[in-house]
């Protein structure tokens, strides 16, 4: 078991995620001095998002076969929309499927998330990097029929409900993460594969991703960036699987650990 350089928060207090092969299994209070392996483990009774967004920018159709599956030609340029910060959810936290404004269409995406550390304005894609605070594991949660149907084609909406954006299990620094381009991927609902790709199937690249959305435009610390998805979406499944109460959802990428969400129904208030 080694330790690794990633950090998240919990209720109470600041953790450091520890890690077994590829997957970080649990998280020992910060210590003055740092910890070392054999030392006491505390798993959290509640974990809390690895950072607290400014904006959500979401890009669709990056992945070459998620394209294809969902019959679209590959873009010219990034497909961009965005997602309410207040959607923000967290490793071990459910998603809330929306009872107000219904949907009976909600779906997963694996993504990879990048989070940006400081200003970052007109830059080249190779000094984009520079401005990478870190990684970390994204389910861009999406309720299509109000994607395709009760928003006008605007996507923000069905990406916006409350709890619609899980992130973790903790923010994976870049120097742990040499190629964000070559890395397996994946999101199992109830124990059964659903999306299995690799970062290396992306039309534009992590860098020419944060380089298009910075132009003209600060993004500014804390922006998250989730950069698509691979294919294996419940919509373009026939028929198509969308989430319902009691579903366990695991998404993972290699190297940044597995984000686990179980689904609710949105409590009434």
């Amino acid at each position: 078991m080694k330790l690794a350089r990633v950090h998240t928060e919990t209720h109470s207090g600041p953790v450091t995620v520890i890690a077994r092969g590829n997957e970080w299994v649990e998280a020992i209070p910060a210590k003055t001095g740092g910890w070392q392996a054999g030392d006491t483990v505390v798993t959290p009774s509640q974990w809390l998002p690895p950072v607290v967004p400014s904006a959500i920018y979401a890009i669709g159709l990056n992945y070459r076969a998620h394209a294809l599956e969902m019959n679209q030609p590959f873009p010219s340029h990034p497909v961009v929309t965005m997602k309410n910060p207040a959607a923000i959810n967290a490793h071990r936290c459910p998603v809330e499927l929306p009872r107000y404004l219904a949907s009976d269409q909600v779906d997963y995406e694996v993504e990879l998330a990048v989070v940006i550390g400081k200003p970052c304005k007109n830059i080249r894609p190779e000094q984009a990097l520079e401005y990478v605070a870190g990684y970390t594991v994204a389910n861009d949660i999406s309720a299509r029929d109000w994607q395709k149907i009760y928003s006008g084609g605007q996507w923000v909406k069905g990406k916006s409900f409350d709890s619609f954006c899980p992130l973790g299990p903790a923010l994976v620094s870049p120097e742990e993460i040499p190629d964000a381009g070559n890395l397996d991927m994946g999101m199992d609902l109830n124990g059964e594969r659903m999306q299995a790709s690799n970062t290396a199937d992306m039309i534009f690249s992590v860098p020419e991703l944060i380089a298009f959305l910075a132009g003209s435009s600060t993004l500014l610390p804390g922006t998250v960036i989730l950069t698509g998805t691979p294919p294996g979406v419940g919509t373009a499944r026939k028929p198509p699987v969308y989430l319902k109460p009691g579903d366990q959802l695991r998404t993972w990428i290699d190297g940044l650990g597995v984000l686990e969400n179980s689904v609710i129904e949105e409590p009434l208030t």
